[in-house]
């Protein structure tokens, strides 16, 4: 959008604007607690299915594309209502309950929604695991680390061939595999066990449910040591949702329709918070059909997701910065897309990591070219240990927030160092890791507020009604030989931006050295369209570090000093290790575990003179 440009107002979000009550005291603690107050809620997440299928049991509650016929399959409110009672009914002859969980292995589909539903109807916790631990891992170590964790007394896996070495590198004792996929192998049937008749224990057991009994068991990711267990209780999972609704004012949406079945597209895993907890549990609250998304933001399927746009049209939509930069390419050429997105959508959500002006500008223009008004673009903030914790819930003029807390939460930004320590208390949080006493001291303060690691800084300090912004890990930053101090947090995203599309991620380097160093991984879809148009890998790597050049020269020169500004890179043709802690499942790259584990390639960086393959600007 060109500057001095009056712009279209923005499509309304059905949301109460920001109120806060923020107190600080004589050591520089900050305090915000909306004044809004939660709103409705379920007694559990089993009991709020029950409802929906009473008042709508022949809705489509969720669906996901048949691999063979392409065609959209799945099941209605009341299906899933009576799926859910035979699945209950087998999981109790099996064993399962509060001290035996449900481990799901395979990743999104309807039959896994019905197995981690089924499950807490009887109070036994549902632990859906990394897709990557199973399929990806060499060692298989973090999975071995999950089920040792949470002990459970059965385990679902979608297909049986592809995770069956998975299964064998655990020792399963007791513990019964149950799979949608024929096998001559003795594991069960997930069709016999969903035609189970249930008797009055799985209502009886669903009776004893209380705020604290858990729901399901989420584990961290793994980017410090092993994967840490967090109890996901029903109370937790259902302030999430009074969280949400205490913020709900559809009077200010003046085309809201209250008769509008909600229409959800997702593809975001199920074993983190935001594709379950906040996205699945949502859309089940609100009554409304999730499509399940067989896309995902990477060049080989991502041509799957907008497919799916086309055909579903959906109410929200929400995915990482690389995906909607995606999507805005492919609507800059196909006006179709274009008209099916923006049809329906009443706000764009992101997160993951920090979108770019330029990428927002872009999204905007769009939506003013399909519907005259500016979209609003959102983001809520959390962990696996809180829940939601912020969100933006009003029209936001900029990119970088991270919102403010949602109603029943507090927010405590503590000085540590330059930087302010994001701690949060609420009704979300959770009580403690599985089995971790020492772990659960060191996360929580003297006032019982989890300490997240992160960073946080008022957009402005008089008026905490403006927001917040994500200001990087407090562990991450480093300081330079100088003294000077480097935020990763903040200089990751804005370097990648940069040089975007020519870099998948970077880690920032340079701890008590004179300046600072990056190795970066190039985009697979860039260097794809580089060997085709160059020839040779040899000449499209060539290629690459001249645009790497051109594109951080530029960057440079716009930065003022030091703590800004890119003097050395090196090109990563190893891709990032999940084995390793480079990455963690939710794609996050785990800065200092990437650089122990390559401490060479970052030696390289800070060695005179410079060897081969590594770029001085």
């Amino acid at each position: 959008m060109a500057d001095g440009q009056v712009l279209p107002p923005f499509r309304k979000l059905a949301q109460k604007q920001p109120d806060i009550e923020m107190r600080r005291t004589d050591e520089g603690v900050i305090y915000l607690t909306p004044r809004q107050t939660p709103g409705d809620r379920p007694k559990t997440i089993p009991h709020c299915l029950a409802e929906r299928a009473q008042e709508h049991p022949d809705r489509p509650f969720i669906r996901e594309r048949n691999p063979k016929t392409d065609a959209w399959e799945g099941l209605t409110y009341g299906e899933a209502q009576q799926v859910t009672d035979s699945l209950a009914q087998a999981f109790l002859n099996m064993g399962a309950g509060p001290d035996a969980p449900v481990m799901i292995l395979s990743g999104n589909s309807v039959r896994s929604a019905m197995v981690i539903l089924a499950a807490q109807k009887i109070g036994a916790p549902a632990a859906p695991i990394s897709v990557p631990y199973s399929l990806m891992s060499t060692d298989f170590d973090k999975l071995k680390h999950c089920f040792g964790a949470v002990k459970p007394a059965v385990i679902f896996v979608e297909q049986y061939e592809p995770f069956k070495p998975a299964l064998a590198a655990l020792e399963l004792g007791d513990c019964k595999v149950f799979t949608a996929e024929e096998t001559s192998d003795d594991v069960l049937a997930y069709d016999d066990l969903a035609k189970t008749p249930a008797t009055d224990a799985v209502t009886k057991a669903m009776d004893t449910l209380t705020d604290d009994s858990i729901g399901k068991y989420l584990f961290t990711s793994g980017s410090t040591g092993m994967p840490k267990p967090v109890p996901q209780t029903q109370g937790a999972m259902c302030s999430m949702i009074a969280g949400q609704e205490g913020l709900r004012d559809d009077a200010r949406d003046p085309d809201h329709d209250p008769d509008a079945i909600p229409q959800a597209l997702d593809w975001l895993p199920w074993n983190h918070i935001s594709g379950s907890n906040v996205n699945f549990n949502g859309m089940l609250w609100a009554g409304g059909t999730f499509w399940i998304d067989g896309g995902k933001p990477t060049p080989a399927l991502f041509h799957v997701t907008l497919k799916n746009l086309k055909e579903v049209s959906p109410h929200s939509f929400g995915t990482a910065p690389i995906a909607l930069s995606m999507l805005a390419e492919a609507m800059e050429e196909d006006e179709e897309l274009l008209n099916a997105f923006f049809k329906n959508v009443r706000a764009v959500g992101y997160g993951g990591a920090t979108l770019s002006d330029d990428l927002y500008d872009r999204i905007q223009d769009l939506a003013i070219k399909a519907t005259g008004k500016r979209i609003p673009i959102v983001t809520m903030y959390g962990a696996t240990e809180t829940q939601g914790i912020t969100v933006v819930h009003w029209e936001a003029e900029r990119v970088g927030l991270i919102g403010l807390p949602l109603p029943g939460m507090t927010i405590k930004l503590v000085p540590v160092g330059a930087k302010l320590e994001v701690r949060v208390k609420g009704p979300s949080v959770m009580p403690g890791y599985l089995n971790m006493p020492s772990k659960n001291a060191e996360v929580f303060d003297e006032e019982g507020f989890y300490c997240l690691g992160d960073a946080a800084i008022m957009v402005d300090e008089n008026d905490p009604n403006k927001g917040i912004i994500f200001d990087g890990r407090v562990g991450e930053d480093f300081k330079l030989s100088s003294g000077t101090w480097v935020s990763v947090g903040t200089l990751r995203p804005d370097f990648n931006a940069a040089l975007s599309p020519l870099v998948f991620d970077s880690v920032i380097c340079g701890q008590d050295k004179n300046y600072i160093g990056a190795l970066i991984w190039p985009s697979p879809a860039t260097m794809e369209h580089m060997i085709k148009d160059k020839g040779s890998p040899e000449a499209a790597m060539m290629a690459l570090y001249g645009e790497l050049e051109k594109k951080a020269k530029a960057f440079n020169a716009a930065e003022p000093g030091s703590s800004r500004r890119i003097k050395r890179i090196k090109v990563l043709t190893e891709p990032p290790s999940i084995d390793a802690g480079e990455i963690t499942d939710k794609g996050y790259v785990n800065q200092r575990a990437t650089q122990d584990h390559r401490a060479k390639d970052v030696a390289d960086l800070f060695t005179d003179p410079a060897p081969q393959g590594v770029l001085v600007l």
